[in-house]
């Protein structure tokens, strides 16, 4: 298979790429928020379990998925609890620390992932087949560093209200765990009409 040239790209001003950027970002949430739908999990649960499943066989820790997913020590502690329940994660002690635990993937649970989750990237495979890998360099490099920028204001934004990611309320480690206990709350009221 031959490389096609690279197709001419659209002149876009740095404010018509924010624009579209945050287009993607919003189809982004919502589409997250349908796919934790279909898989009987809230958004907040399922993030978690795309950090355990791109980690592979380097089990993370619970810490290492707290600090992922900006949530507090104590908030995803209930969030493996519920993925544990709903048969997507098991516990393992760490081999190098028997008073830690590592998060690994249930391996139908992988594969109900894969099943919704593959036809998706096959099709952004798809596009990205459209781009020289110059081109392809780029857009993961500004994806990094956007994703690098983005968190660190994030932090920023914490430190000027005062909180902290264990700490005192002040952050979105408690808008995380206030959509928990409303997650489990509806998931509650799903499971009495049922």
């Amino acid at each position: 298979m031959t490389a096609q040239p690279p197709r001419p790209r659209p002149a876009a001003t740095p404010a018509q790429a924010i624009s579209a950027m945050d287009d993607l970002i919003a189809a982004s949430m919502i589409g997250q928020q349908e796919m934790a739908q279909r898989l009987g999990l809230n958004v907040t649960d399922l993030t978690c379990f795309g950090y355990v499943l791109q980690a592979g066989e380097n089990l993370l820790t619970a810490g290492e998925l707290a600090t992922r997913v900006h949530v507090t020590t104590g908030a995803v502690t209930g969030i493996l609890n519920r993925l544990e329940r709903a048969g997507y994660v098991t516990r393992r002690p760490d081999p190098q620390d028997r008073r830690r635990v590592r998060v690994a993937a249930v391996p139908s649970a992988v594969a109900r992932a894969y099943a919704l989750y593959q036809p998706y990237y096959d099709r952004l495979n798809d596009l990205f087949a459209d781009y020289s890998p110059e081109e392809i360099a780029v857009l993961a490099d500004w994806f990094t560093r956007a994703t690098v920028l983005a968190n660190a204001y994030r932090e920023e934004r914490r430190a000027d209200e005062g909180g902290n990611r264990d700490g005192d309320g002040g952050g979105l480690a408690d808008a995380g765990d206030a959509e928990d206990a409303e997650d489990a709350e509806d998931a509650e009221d799903a499971g009495d009409a049922v």
